[in-house]
């Protein structure tokens, strides 16, 4: 009778390392969603007329919609959405006063 050799087994250590450089990527991207949903451009005439506009948020949307590796858009909307909300009321943006 032949015996069949035992294969040996795959080392773990590469697939664990994919998941690390997942990880790292998918956070990066949720910070670069956070700090370009914050960014607004709000304009104002005197003290009468301001009109805030949500550039950050739309340009966002732009790039999770067309994006090639989408990991899951709910939850790229919602960062966005909530950096937008955030960003309105933090005192930072483009200010332009006419």
């Amino acid at each position: 009778m032949a015996i069949k050799k035992k294969q040996p087994k795959k080392s773990t250590t590469k697939s664990a390392r994919t998941t690390d450089d997942f990880d790292g990527v998918y956070l990066l991207k949720l910070a670069l969603y956070v700090i370009l949903g914050s960014l607004w451009i709000k304009i104002s005439h005197g003290n009468s007329l301001s009109l805030p506009l949500p550039i950050g948020f739309l340009a966002g949307l732009a790039f999770s919609s067309h994006e090639h590796f989408q990991i899951d858009r709910k939850i790229e909307y919602a960062v966005l959405l909530v950096a937008m909300l955030v960003g309105y009321f933090a005192p930072y943006g483009l200010y332009i006063s006419w």
